[in-house]
């Protein structure tokens, strides 16, 4: 099988079974890309999820164009971001004409309701897994709590976070020999 098509398929079940947005989607991207693949590392993940938290457009998209330039160039980028809005689009474009009826629906609300808390887990999952490869240190512990007061204390935007991570990352890693 081509790597394009390969690449085009297995964006294209991370977008079918990616419900939440990006964040959602990372526990599959590592399943599918680092694991089953092994077209990236866990740490180029965190870099790429990093690069999309910079850029503008949804984290999915960019992560997916990261991640397929990276394996198969300008093709694999297209290739990758075509799989991984494939079954989204297809999706609004017949649920459209439905979505009004469902809205108020019982079931629908209901659902979402279990879909909640589970993209909580997803979340936290990724956190547990995707941590022990960005926590070596304990300078990364001092970076990672820094950054989590400041989220938790302020309305910070990912850009500056990512900055002010990027300077704290230069100041114990670069200025300061611990």
């Amino acid at each position: 099988m081509s790597i394009l098509i390969k690449i085009y398929l297995s964006f294209l079940k991370i977008g079918a079974f990616s419900f939440g947005g990006g964040y959602a989607m990372i526990p599959l991207i590592k399943r599918e890309i680092v694991n089953n693949n092994n077209w990236i590392t866990s740490k180029e993940l965190i870099d790429i999820i990093g690069i999309s938290q910079m850029t503008p457009g949804p984290i999915a998209i960019n992560s997916a164009t990261f991640v397929g330039f990276k394996v198969a160039g300008i093709l694999g980028s297209i290739s990758a971001t075509l799989g991984v809005i494939s079954f989204s689009f297809i999706l609004v474009s017949i649920a459209n004409h439905y979505i009004v009826k469902f809205k108020e629906s019982y079931i629908m609300k209901a659902a979402l309701a279990g879909m909640r808390p589970a993209l909580i887990g997803l979340i936290v999952s990724v956190f547990l897994s995707m941590g022990s490869d960005s926590y070596k240190d304990i300078k990364s512990v001092v970076i990672g709590i820094i950054i989590l007061g400041l989220l938790i204390t302020n309305k910070i935007h990912p850009i500056l976070i990512i900055m002010i991570s990027g300077l704290l990352g230069i100041l114990f890693y670069g200025l300061i020999p611990i």
